[in-house]
């Protein structure tokens, strides 16, 4: 059974370009690998963020949207605790509404 997720997680901003685009192809091709479908990747750039997280008060963000069993998550989420590079991650599981014929036969 797939869901739809999100994924958005915010880079330390003294990142260069290059630094940001490879953490963002290193996360893609985990969710690719194991089996997630990327439906959507929006580099949001940097922000203020509104509090300190790890000494730092701006971020770079990113949002991924993708659809999988689930079992992505756990490991994207995990590679990122383990990274340098990222300070702050969030992964929602979105509501995915039913299929027309379903709703139609019910």
């Amino acid at each position: 059974m797939a869901y739809l997720y999100e994924t958005m997680y915010i880079l330390r901003p003294d990142l260069g370009e290059e630094a940001v685009d490879q953490a963002i192809e290193k996360y893609q091709a985990i969710l690719r690998d194991n089996g997630a479908t990327i439906l959507e990747i929006q580099h949001r750039g940097r922000r203020r963020l509104a509090y300190e997280i790890k000494k730092h008060r701006e971020g770079i963000y990113i949002q991924v949207n993708y659809q999988g069993d689930g079992s992505q998550v756990a490991l994207v989420e995990r590679a990122m605790r383990l990274s340098e590079e990222v300070i702050r991650f969030l992964t929602v599981k979105q509501d995915v509404p039913a299929p027309e014929k379903a709703v139609a036969e019910a």
